[in-house]
């Protein structure tokens, strides 16, 4: 098949790019050397199943609340290696998948967990300080872009709900949407306040959060995959592949990795989202599309696009293609799309096409755990020993990061 000029030039910009998380690309950041494999057979009060955002969290505030409290952490791979580290680094306070998704589904609750998002948020950021967490956080706020008509007429009325719950809200005509950010594709948008939205580093953020754990005496063992779960007396025995933790109490947060806990795999669908990353953006290119703000960006489609600009001013670009496998299949070879590559390109280039002749040095996806309602959800099993939260469909959209949400079993 011959290619347009156009598919031909996008086909280019990414043919080379490294097919690993830009994130977590030992190349560019210093990534922290593992954790022992669990070898033995040990005990604790509390075993954190999953080592992304929600495991990190809820270990690390498990001993904030009880400094005697003995933790143990277990991960498959590494810490923040799975969707919590090769995200697109949105901080969304939304607890519910956005206003829209939440409002529908609990309408007379939605003021309360709109309150409760921004209250988490602002606790995320003071954790970080707290802990000394350098991973890029910046309170941008998030510009919300229609690029067809009927996305004006929805993100107007959103923004008009969301202004009486006492969010400050701006409502952009296409005009003034290229004067914030310069596309041709833009007819208007929406502008989410910093209390609202951050920008971060995904990866720097769950390393952050291991280091964290460690200095406060969790102890953490990766590379030690949970291979089943059964009843010990008053506890709950967890076997990996060379030991086994025995625990009054397990949480459970292995994202779209149901693994043992056969019951999450009813509820989980796991899809694959995909993003490119460009390289450094000159200061010239980067007058060109304005963009002074830094908010994090994305449209309003069904299939959308979210993107933003890392320190060193690259654009991370992602989104548009979800995909999910026969039967939930969960498979290595599926974090590389060609298509979707080459897909994401041209609707960079018709985004921007004052960018052309920019590369990308990075291209990766990934599988995150979405669900019918596109929240998280939560329960207990094993008679309330195990408590579990899924279904984050990257929170605030895909490919978002969880808003440190944590699970705590008994106090």
């Amino acid at each position: 098949m011959t290619m347009t000029p156009d598919a031909a030039t996008a086909a280019a910009a990414w043919a080379d790019a490294t097919p690993v998380p830009f994130w977590l690309d030992p190349d560019v950041h210093d990534v922290p050397e593992p954790s022992p494999v669990l070898d033995r057979d040990l005990t604790a009060d509390l075993l954190v199943v999953g080592g992304g955002f929600s495991g990190l969290w809820t270990a690390l505030i498990a001993t904030e609340r009880d400094p005697d409290r003995d933790v143990v952490l277990i991960e498959s791979n590494t810490a923040g290696w799975a969707a919590s580290g090769r995200n697109g680094g949105f901080c969304a306070a939304s607890l519910t998948h956005g206003y829209g998704n939440g409002a529908a589904r609990w309408p007379d609750e939605i003021a309360e967990l709109e309150r409760l998002g921004r209250v988490n948020l602002d606790h995320i950021e003071a954790a970080i300080e707290r802990h000394g967490i350098d991973c890029e956080f910046e309170r941008t706020g998030e510009l919300v872009l229609a690029t067809e008509p009927w996305q004006l007429t929805e993100l107007t009325e959103e923004a008009e709900q969301l202004g009486r719950l006492g969010y400050d809200v701006e409502v952009l005509d296409a005009s003034q949407a290229r004067a914030r950010v310069d596309s041709p594709t833009y007819l208007g948008g929406v502008v989410m306040p910093p209390d609202a939205v951050a920008m971060l580093h995904p990866a720097k953020l769950a390393w952050g959060l291991r280091e964290a754990c460690l200095r406060r005496g969790v102890r953490i063992f990766e590379r030690s995959a949970a291979r089943r779960i059964r009843r010990d007396s008053d506890a709950l025995r967890v076997e990996t592949d060379g030991g086994s933790v025995r625990a009054r109490r397990v949480a459970w947060a292995t994202g779209a990795f149901a693994g043992p806990l056969r019951r999450l795999r009813r509820y989980l669908a796991p899809v694959y989202d995909y993003a490119l990353m460009t390289e450094p953006l000159t200061d010239a290119q980067l007058a060109s599309i304005g963009w002074r703000g830094r908010e994090g960006l994305s449209d309003a489609g069904n299939q959308f696009h979210y993107y933003r600009l890392s320190a060193d001013n690259r654009i991370l670009w992602g989104g548009y293609d979800v995909i999910h496998h026969f039967g939930g299949a969960i498979r290595d070879e599926f974090d590389q799309r060609p298509a979707t590559f080459q897909t994401l390109s041209e609707h960079f280039f018709a985004t921007f096409p004052q960018l052309t002749g920019v590369r990308f040095t990075h291209r990766w996806g990934g599988v995150i755990d979405t669900c019918s309602r596109f929240s998280p959800f939560f329960g207990t099993a094993y008679g309330g020993r195990l408590a579990y939260a899924a279904g984050y469909t990257g929170l605030g959209r895909v490919s978002r990061i969880s808003a440190g949400g944590s699970l705590m079993i008994g106090e």
